[in-house]
């Protein structure tokens, strides 16, 4: 029989992979995309727009998972 904090241990871990899948799908870029920031005025660089992916999917969830 499965108890209710067997339920609350798996559901955790689930939302703990969700968010790994997440982090790691919007931190990924293309070869192809980094000729993009090129386009944008000023100096942008790869890491600072990977940087501002994972913090807004993280706010994301945050608010989604509060």
């Amino acid at each position: 029989m499965v108890t209710m904090m067997m339920m609350m241990m798996i559901m955790i871990m689930i939302i703990i992979i969700i968010i790994i899948i997440i982090i790691v799908a919007a931190g990924t870029i293309s070869k192809s995309s980094r000729k993009y920031p090129r386009n944008l005025p000023g100096k942008h660089e790869i890491k600072e727009l990977q940087k501002t992916a994972i913090l807004g999917t993280s706010h994301i969830l945050r608010k989604v998972l509060m």
